[in-house]
């Protein structure tokens, strides 16, 4: 039986391993010159760059994956746990360093907040016992029905269900620092904290219990180690292969139409941007109109900037924060009013502080981060004007002059996940985790108009971010392996 898949992104490699495993004639289709999706990698002047997903949490989900195949992860990349996990900058002379240990971590807030390290310990614990429940019960659920997410020990929890990350924090922490840096993690769920569940302060576990890790080579590695894998499986990959067309005949799909030429498919599975999937069909065969994906609350988009300096950067961590400005006024700005930030919260990643394969020697290799709104106009002259507006507060900041330094620089922003990634609106994670998008709430993994077609990826169950991509992969084969028998 041929499976036909669109896309080669986390959730679409994990898919294919799946599949061909289970003895299916696997063959993925990818627009873009090399597989990946959005965890792209890009060179120049000496310099290496993740062009999508930096940061390695969860380790636990990538070790499951490769032991379904018998193997682990070290079998094809290193990782190393960073120390410190992280660095956040509120201010001139106000930096907090998270340590990457919980021990460390809840003398940090016990020094900042008197009885914090205490109320962390608890709060972690019961980020534990949460994470415990949707790693085993959940979050490997096809999002089908809502008896999915009733079980005994989520019925104890129903209430983090319906209150929020936000008011979780902040009724236990008073100091805004430490409040944002517990807050911080649910941003990986494309959400606000004061509109994410309680429940899922699972992801300050993944943080602080878990730590934070850096796969040697990037997480551009962890791409090449899917795509061996799936290789070794007999998956065929296909680049520089433009899918136009879902081929439907009598309401079920048998194939693509692959820059120009038809190819032929007994199961087509889309681990591409669900929107443009279905834009693929005629609008009859569409399970999901305009409106409603309009009406849908989106995870941010994002401006990037790739740097590369001729000398060393100091007082930075290989992850670094910028909550220097108002953390609520930039949401707002995302998911309200939509607009350009007028003072934004940025990130910035220095991955050659940790792997020297990412720079020549004395040399930095930094990506800069902004969220922003989705659809939002994107020019060279804005690129520039904040580009300029991050680069003076990271001077005044880490208290070092860099601009003279830059020997490399390359941008992407909204304009760009539209054209590489056919991406909704040009958004970077797909769908937030809010309450009313969450589990069976999200658009799901079978159509309903047309047979045999199924969807993974962040649009999907579970979310955005690599592991759950990495589930959503497993997830989708496994409704396939159970629906279309050999």
């Amino acid at each position: 039986m041929k499976i036909a898949i669109i896309g080669s992104g986390f959730s679409s490699l994990s898919a294919s391993c799946y599949l061909a495993q289970a003895g299916y004639d696997v063959t993925v289709y990818e627009k873009n010159a090399t597989v990946g999706g959005r965890a792209r990698q890009l060179k120049g002047n000496g310099f290496t760059f993740d062009i999508g997903p930096t940061w390695y949490w969860m380790p636990d989900v990538f070790e499951k994956f490769f032991q379904d195949f018998h193997k682990k992860t070290s079998d094809y990349y290193e990782l190393e746990k960073l120390s410190p996990a992280y660095k956040v900058y509120f201010g001139e002379n106000n930096a907090i360093t998270i340590a990457d240990n919980l021990a460390d971590i809840s003398a940090t807030f016990e020094s900042i907040e008197t009885g914090s390290g205490t109320k962390l310990r608890n709060f972690i614990e019961e980020a534990q016992s949460n994470y415990d429940i949707a790693i085993k019960d959940l979050v490997y659920q096809p999002g089908d029905s809502i008896l999915e997410l009733v079980t005994f020990k989520t019925a104890k929890r129903v209430t983090q269900f319906f209150t929020t990350i936000s008011t979780l924090v902040k009724s236990q922490f008073k100091d805004f620092r430490l409040q944002q840096i517990l807050e911080f993690p649910v941003l990986f769920l494309g959400a606000k904290p004061s509109t994410t569940p309680g429940f899922y302060n699972f992801m300050n576990y993944a943080d602080f219990g878990l730590g934070t890790w850096h796969p040697k080579g990037g997480m551009y590695k962890v791409v090449e180690a899917m795509e061996s894998l799936a290789v070794e499986l007999g998956v065929t990959f296909q680049t520089q292969a433009n899918v136009e067309e879902i081929i439907v005949e009598n309401q079920k799909a048998i194939g693509l139409v692959v820059n120009g030429q038809e190819v032929k498919a007994d199961v087509v599975l889309s681990g591409a941007d669900y929107h443009f999937t279905e834009t693929l069909l005629e609008s009859s065969q569409r399970h999901y109109s305009e409106k409603y994906w309009n009406s849908k609350t989106f995870a941010p988009s994002s401006l990037l900037f790739y740097v590369g300096f001729d000398t060393k950067i100091a007082n930075v961590s290989h992850h670094t924060l910028f909550f220097d400005t108002s953390f609520d006024v930039h949401a707002k700005e995302i998911y309200d009013t939509k607009k350009w930030p007028l003072n934004p919260l940025f990130y910035a990643s220095f991955p050659s502080k940790t792997d020297d394969s990412f720079a020549l020697e004395n040399q930095e290799a930094a990506t800069f981060l902004i969220p922003l709104a989705i659809d939002l106009e994107d020019t060279p002259e804005i690129r520039e004007h904040y580009f300029n507006l991050i680069i003076d507060r990271f001077e005044v900041l880490t208290k070092q002059k860099v601009r003279d330094h830059i020997v490399f620089k390359s941008s992407y922003c909204v304009n760009d996940f539209k054209e590489d990634y056919n991406s909704y609106k040009g958004n970077a994670y797909g769908l937030a985790n809010i309450l009313t998008q969450t589990a069976f709430l999200r658009p799901k993994i079978k159509s309903k108009k047309v047979e045999n077609l199924y969807f993974t990826g962040q649009l999907t169950v579970p979310g955005p971010g690599v592991p759950p991509a990495l589930i959503s992969g497993k997830i989708a084969s496994t409704k396939i392996i159970n629906e279309c028998k050999l």
